[in-house]
């Protein structure tokens, strides 16, 4: 058996030996007043029950037991007191010299506290002069535990009987004062007794007297609460003497746990406006407390009670401009700070968290407060490594995201000059969760960044998803991917919050985000390009029909420039390699040039689409579709001369031809029909060239059917043939003289034969398509007028 289970044995036996001798005596006591009203008698059973109170051996808790049960006692032992004066059977002032007849002090001093609230209640003599008496001969107990209890059960019967304005025990002028003081010394004594606790019995037992300790501490705590119930104690009585006099003991005691649970207790207790009035004399102490109290989370309290009280109504506020409650707060917490040089970076990171709460709350508008307490923060840092604690990186981002979540507006957190500078001692990991914060924000509040300096700066607060940072590890195994991407697509939004009507502005804006995001190595440009280009072109709409000439020395804003910067920018992806992209960005280029009559520009953006296709599209599905959107903008493009666009062009069709797959290359072929017949541009309308088109695309379809034949024994789809069909319909009713009705007679029965043919494969799509295809000629035919007449020769099976 463990010795602490042989203690604990031992005590249950000690507690329960006490409480059979308190409820034995108080038997007899109880006896003797109801059976022979022997008032003598009865004060000796209630001593020697009283006496019970005198052992050492118990725990507070155990102690607290013993001492409730004699309590309950002593209370019925005062209502009988009460009757017999009432009744005239014997004189309070009697009986209060008899109970000083008892043998020991600790009897003797209960029984005179219980008569003490009879005495003042009968008001046969000043209740301030009994209280001082009673206060003064309870120092006879100096024993910390039961000395404790004795002030507490001093404290309890007079709460109710301290002279005061308005009540019945008011008295002279005096009075009130004398019921302070009686109070102030009451704590005062018991503080004493509570901090010799701690230094009595071997330093093995710390912990267990430090919890003990920690059950007895609101007997101390009591009596702060009632000097706040005293209507006397105004702000002025506060502030001249009941502060200072416990704030006086608080730092003499020099004692870690009553320090800080005191300074706890004045700031629970007190009202708001009296620490605001006060708060000088409240703040002066806290760099006089010893290093080990958690100075921190008392005056988070305090700021935390002071920003509720400015927020409960807006009369309030003045006052805490009057007193400078900010400077207050800030050159108390730099003074703590530097009294306590031990104290670990979190603890100071802490208090300033708390003063940047209270100034967004109660100075919102004072951004240089804000700033202030950013730099303070700055100078604890300066001189440290990267954070290491996770503690105080969680502190350090709840600094920065506070401005943040006030002002919903990033553009003023970029006002504040000390912001990055406290995030540079982010660890790059948490540099990065704090990144999407500030992001996340932007999104949220649709923020709006107008200016390259603005935008400077945010991407200095960002720089930990747009670039490597030094000492950070972003090998595949390091990095998981899905978060990569997620943090990547948010800076690629943010780029499309840059904004300003001023092209000069928004150009500077523009080349700065292409400075940051091209540092960013070739895992991050395919996320951020895109944005930054279609930024950019954004910009060249707006800017449409400029030349692109130099006035003086001053070079303008113009497309042209533009165009120069989204070709490097384009380039970049080259180290990726990121071909496919490349190339949709640099037709969406040569698409905008386009509208801006740069014929050069556009040429040139072409040209750089089709060197990616030769040198760097090597995967057969990404040629067709890499194709298909060549064809498709140069068919958009009206700027070309005759000689770029038949290069152009020639180019497109070969590379259609050149397609590994049959099917692919006939559709690719078909496609670029469209490139010769172009309905807005009178100049591009060639025939002979769309027919030769579709008979080229016609014959690697009849070369798809007959390989499909020797690989599979069976002919393959006539899909080929029916989307043929369908280009020589649109060429047909758009007006080509090549495109005859024989030629799409022929191609009907050259489908219908296939279909129809024993060794063609049943492919009821194709077939369905066909149908509907024939169904479309019968509806022309219909229509009558012009179109039914150019119809009508087509015989629709």
């Amino acid at each position: 058996m463990h010795a602490t289970d042989v203690g604990a044995e031992d005590e249950e036996k000690w507690l329960a030996e006490g409480i059979a001798g308190v409820q034995q005596n108080a038997f007899y006591m109880h006896r003797v007043l109801i059976d022979s009203n022997n008032l003598k008698d009865a004060l000796k059973f209630s001593a020697q029950m009283l006496s019970e109170l005198r052992t050492s051996r118990l725990s507070p808790h155990k102690y607290y037991e013993l001492y409730m049960r004699s309590f309950d006692e002593m209370r019925k032992l005062e209502m009988f007191f009460r009757e017999e004066t009432s009744r005239g059977n014997c004189s309070v002032v009697d009986l209060y010299e008899l109970v000083q007849h008892a043998g020991n002090v600790l009897p003797r001093l209960y029984l005179l506290c219980t008569v003490g609230s009879v005495y003042i209640k009968s008001k046969e003599a000043p209740a301030k002069d009994v209280l001082k008496d009673l206060v003064e001969m309870c120092r006879g107990i100096q024993n910390p535990l039961r000395g404790l209890f004795l002030r507490s059960y001093l404290s309890q019967i007079s709460r109710d009987k301290l002279p005061d304005i308005g009540n019945e025990y008011e008295g002279d002028a005096d009075s009130v004062n004398e019921s302070i003081e009686f109070v102030l010394q009451n704590f005062v004594e018991m503080n004493k007794l509570w901090v010799r606790m701690q230094q009595q019995g071997p330093h093995r037992d710390k912990e267990r007297r430090e919890k003990e300790r920690g059950e007895l501490r609101d007997l101390v705590g009591k009596n702060l609460h009632v000097l706040s119930q005293i209507e006397g104690v105004d702000l002025e009585m506060y502030k001249e003497t009941v502060l200072p006099r416990i704030l006086e003991q608080v730092v003499n005691c020099k004692d870690e746990i009553a320090q800080y649970y005191l300074m706890d207790c004045i700031i629970q207790v007190f009202p708001d406006e009296y620490h605001l009035q006060t708060l000088e004399t409240l703040l002066s102490a806290f760099p006089q407390l010893q290093p080990g109290v958690d100075i921190k989370t008392v005056l988070s309290q305090l700021m935390e009670r002071l920003s509720n009280y400015a927020a409960s109504s807006t009369e309030i506020l003045p006052e805490f401009l009057q007193v400078e409650a900010f400077a207050k707060f800030s050159s108390a917490i730099g003074k703590v700070i530097e009294a306590q040089p031990d104290m670990p970076v979190v603890g100071a990171i802490t208090l300033y968290v708390s003063l940047l709460t209270f100034t967004l709350r109660v100075h919102p508008d004072r951004l240089d407060y804000v700033d202030q307490v950013l730099g303070a923060c700055v100078k604890k840092l300066s001189g440290k490594e990267k954070l290491q604690d996770s503690r105080a990186t969680k502190q350090i981002v709840a600094l920065l995201s506070a401005p943040l979540e006030k002002y919903s507006n990033i553009v003023t957190a970029l006002e504040l000059s000390s912001y990055p500078k406290v995030m540079a001692h982010l660890d790059n990991a948490t540099t990065k969760v704090m990144a999407v914060v500030i992001i996340q924000s932007i999104m949220k509040n649709t923020t709006c960044i107008s200016t390259s300096d603005k935008v400077e700066a945010l991407f200095e607060l960002i720089k930990g998803l747009i670039k490597d940072m030094d000492g950070a590890q972003d090998d595949d195994d390091d990095v998981d991917e899905e978060d990569f991407k997620e943090e990547q697509n948010s800076v690629a939004r943010l780029i499309h919050m840059f904004h300003n009507d001023d092209h000069e502005e928004m150009l500077k804006i523009i080349c700065t985000v292409q400075k940051h995001i091209l540092l960013g190595g070739p895992k991050r440009l395919p996320f951020t390009v895109p944005s930054l280009v279609f930024s950019a072109l954004k910009l060249v709409r707006r800017l449409q029909g400029q030349d692109g000439d130099v006035i003086g020395e001053e070079v303008l804003t113009t497309p042209k420039k533009i165009f120069q910067i989204l070709h490097q920018t384009i380039e970049a992806l080259y180290s990726v390699p990121c071909p496919e992209l490349a190339l949709r960005l640099y037709l969406q280029c040569a698409e905008a040039a386009n509208d801006c009559d740069l014929e050069p520009v556009a040429y040139e953006f072409f040209t750089q689409a089709f060197i990616l296709y030769e040198e760097e599209i090597a995967d057969s599905k990404a040629q067709v579709t890499a194709i298909h959107l060549i064809i498709g903008t140069l068919q958009r493009m009206n700027i070309f001369g005759v000689e770029n666009r038949d290069t152009l062009t020639h180019k497109a069709t070969g590379y259609s031809a050149k397609l590994l797959k049959k099917p692919d290359q006939c559709r690719a072929v078909y496609a670029c029909s469209h490139l010769f017949w172009v309905d807005d541009q009178d100049g591009v309308k060639d025939g002979e060239r769309v027919l030769l088109c579709l008979k080229r695309a016609l014959r690697i379809a009849n070369a798809a059917q007959q390989m499909a034949n020797v690989a599979r024994g069976s002919s393959g789809s006539v899909a080929l043939f029916i989307e043929i069909l369908n280009k020589y319909l649109y060429f047909f009713e758009k007006g080509n003289p090549q495109i005859t009705t024989k030629a799409i007679q022929d191609l009907i029965e050259l489908i219908t034969t296939e279909i129809q043919g024993e060794n063609t494969t049943t492919d009821p799509s194709a077939e369905a398509f066909f149908a509907s295809t024939m169904r479309y000629v019968q509806f022309q035919k219909q229509k009558g007028g012009t179109m039914g007449e150019k119809y009508e020769p087509i015989k629709a099976n």
